[in-house]
């Protein structure tokens, strides 16, 4: 969706320096593999990028792998003492990242990172300064998990819901504004202080940033979701609740 408004952080300008953020927390069998692939993506385009993961001091070996990687593949990692949530993560790679534009990615290879450039695309164009990589396919349920029927089912259900929410609290058409795939101009966060820890975060930079003026533009990805028993972390009751609560304090709250 482009709305015809101005975005007030857009402009045509080449991008200087990408900044790639990457949460990490017990994704020991999936966390070479995402990062190879993003590595491979990054060294295609003609930008300069830099690669920053946060570990939150995973159970599993996450954090052994990424030490070893780290030269091979060229990225920073900074490492937390104790897992504080997503969200905490991503915040604390924001305050490390030199860009002029930022890209959100995950660490669990659900994603493929050969959609990057054409994400970039409306960004360097000047179309806007915030960009969701969208999951939505018409007819088609966004998350198919081969052991779970009710599962995702439910998620689908609950991610139309939520995103009618979004649409009428912030009055934008949007299919898909929980996507890992946002980019943004960094203005769009100068001097704005982000609160969230776990999956809220999605609701607080979607937020703040349609607020202070970004327009979000919608890009079609690929996506594959990966099942509870591959590792996914969302929680059934407590996440729901706080994204509720996430909507009505980032709609009414001084930013």
């Amino acid at each position: 969706m482009v709305s015809k408004s101005i975005d007030k952080f857009a402009r045509i300008e080449p991008i200087r320096l990408l900044s790639v953020i990457v949460a990490a927390y017990n994704e020991k069998d999936t966390i070479a593999i995402a990062l190879n692939g993003l590595r491979n993506a990054l060294d295609s385009l003609n930008i300069a990028s830099e690669i920053i993961v946060v570990e939150s001091n995973s159970s599993d070996g996450t954090r052994e792998i990424l030490l070893q990687l780290r030269n091979k593949l060229n990225f920073q990692i900074i490492l937390q003492d104790s897992p504080k949530g997503k969200g905490s993560a991503i915040r604390l790679g924001m305050q490390q990242i030199s860009g002029d534009v930022f890209l959100i990615y995950d660490a669990d290879n659900e994603y493929d990172p050969s959609d990057i450039p054409k994400l970039l695309t409306p960004i360097s164009d000047g179309k806007t300064s915030f960009v969701l990589g969208t999951r939505h396919e018409a007819g088609r349920p966004m998350r198919i998990m081969r052991d779970h029927t009710i599962r995702p089912f439910l998620m689908n259900s609950a991610h139309v819901f939520f995103t009618l929410l979004i649409n009428l609290f912030f009055f934008v058409k949007l299919t898909d504004p929980f996507t890992m795939y946002k980019i943004f101009r960094v203005e769009v966060f100068q001097n704005v202080e982000l609160i969230s820890n776990r999956f809220d975060l999605d609701w607080e930079l979607v937020a703040k940033a349609i607020r202070r003026g970004a327009l979000p533009f919608e890009v079609p990805v690929k996506y594959k979701s990966r099942s509870f028993s591959e590792g996914k972390k969302v929680r059934f009751l407590k996440d729901p609740i706080s994204w509720l609560f996430a909507l009505i304090r980032f709609r009414i709250c001084k930013i």
